[in-house]
């Protein structure tokens, strides 16, 4: 998996396993594994509860594990050759794109080189094999969250959602507009178990850029597991339940402490599967009593609750950052999959360096489905890298902005703003799930 440019290949070999629990033969590769990418992220050593629970969690997902090792004898007191001097995981879930569609895809994570190994091509090979592994096998579209932004252009992933921080002001000027719609009531963090995916399961629907969630979503927001392993008690829970009595939203959260001034209280996880349901849900937060301040880190940019508000600068935004980054693996097939809201034609010229996914393609769409032919050696209306396709691909980022930035080539007028309107979704896309 090395790059066959590299002439030290040698020096390694690669293995991709499945995430296997304790009861299985391959727990201490596994276990291995993720203490790897624990130093990869510059955690504290997991002890081995964590592990245990962690790829127990993986194996519900059904992770693939690849690891790198050094081949042959390893310098003495230096970390073993059992543990792997690079690291890449995959596991394949559904990712809305669009009015309820749902295009199954390849979600890349836990990607990590140890410093001491850079530059020996280890991490190109390990994307490029994997990309076109998922390829080979039909999908047509891979996703990743990155923890640095000029990592992944190189290889074809492009910017498709975005999030914020933000903290609001629950004091006298917090208020919501308009009525409750349903009732909220605090409920044992446990029940999140169960409910928590089938809430999700609506949000997955109903909301472009959401990606189907981990098994160790569920574990968070019910308080079962915290980031050292230990249930997290400080975690309680609230359901919000629509007209009829039907639990349609949830909201996990926790107390920083009455060290921490201004008091706040800190979202662990909000699902709301309406927009009824996030504001009423909103509303209770705003209620809780001691607390000033509530904060959560993975809010909407385009939030309704900024709307809803009387007095909207209760809301501190700060750090809009990336989120959700996409890339496609099979133009024809990624296009064919989406829904188009308006009947327009557009000949694309898509390039990529991978050599995974290049060539010009027409789109004729009739306001739903669309025609994908290719069609090369026609004059193109559009040139551009497969990475900016990846971001313009759920609405997210504009077509015009990007041609604005000398990404998008022009060839004919108006062409951009016709892209604009024909990867436009019907909300705007957002992806609540890090993986």
């Amino acid at each position: 998996m090395a790059d066959p440019n590299e002439t030290n290949q040698a020096k390694y070999t690669v293995h991709r396993f499945p995430a296997a629990g304790q009861d299985n033969p391959g727990y201490a590769r596994s276990a291995a594994w993720v203490h790897a990418v624990s130093h990869g992220f510059h955690q504290h050593r997991r002890n081995e509860e964590f592990v245990a629970k962690t790829l127990a969690s993986y194996a519900v997902d059904q992770r693939e594990l690849t690891g790198v090792y050094v081949e042959g004898d390893v310098p003495q007191h230096s970390v073993g050759a059992d543990v792997p001097v690079a690291t890449y995981g995959t596991m394949r879930k559904p990712l809305n794109i669009g009015f309820g569609r749902q295009l199954e895809s390849n979600l890349v994570t836990a990607v990590t080189v140890r410093g001491t190994h850079r530059r020996q091509g280890i991490l190109r090979g390990m994307i490029t094999a994997d990309l076109e592994g998922a390829k080979d096998d039909g999908l047509a579209m891979a996703a990743l969250t990155a923890s640095e932004g000029t990592i992944y252009g190189r290889f074809g992933f492009g910017v498709a959602t975005f999030e914020r921080s933000i903290k609001v002001d629950t004091g006298p000027r917090f208020r919501v507009r308009g009525p409750m719609t349903g009732t909220v009531e605090v409920a044992d963090p446990a029940v999140l178990l169960d409910i928590a995916p089938q809430i999700f399961e609506r949000v997955q629907r109903a909301t472009p850029g959401s990606i189907g969630r981990q098994e160790y979503y569920r574990l968070l927001a019910s308080g079962s597991i915290g980031h050292d392993g230990q249930p997290d008690l400080a975690v309680r829970s609230a359901l919000h339940y629509d007209a009829k009595g039907t639990v349609d939203g949830y909201v996990s959260y926790r107390f920083k402490g009455w060290d921490a001034k201004p008091f706040t209280m800190e979202v662990v996880d909000l699902v709301a599967g309406n927009d009824a349901a996030y504001l009423d849900l909103w509303r209770f937060l705003g209620s809780i009593d001691l607390i000033d301040v509530v904060t959560w880190n993975e809010a909407p940019v385009d939030d309704p609750l900024a709307w809803a508000l009387e007095d909207p600068r209760c809301i501190d935004s700060s750090d809009v950052r990336d989120m959700l980054w996409l890339r496609i693996l099979d133009v024809p097939a990624a296009l064919a999959a989406r829904h188009y809201p308006v009947t327009s034609k557009l000949v694309l010229q898509v390039s990529d360096t991978l050599g995974l996914a290049g060539g010009t393609w027409e789109i004729a769409s009739d306001s739903g489905s669309a025609t994908v032919r290719d069609v090369a050696g026609t004059d193109p209306d559009l040139s551009l890298d497969v990475s900016d396709l990846a971001s313009i691909y759920l609405g997210s980022v504009s077509p015009v902005t990007l041609a604005a930035a000398g990404r998008i080539q022009v060839h004919a007028p108006g062409a951009a703003f016709a892209a604009q309107q024909l990867f436009a979704v019907e909300r705007p896309a957002h992806c609540l799930t890090h993986f």
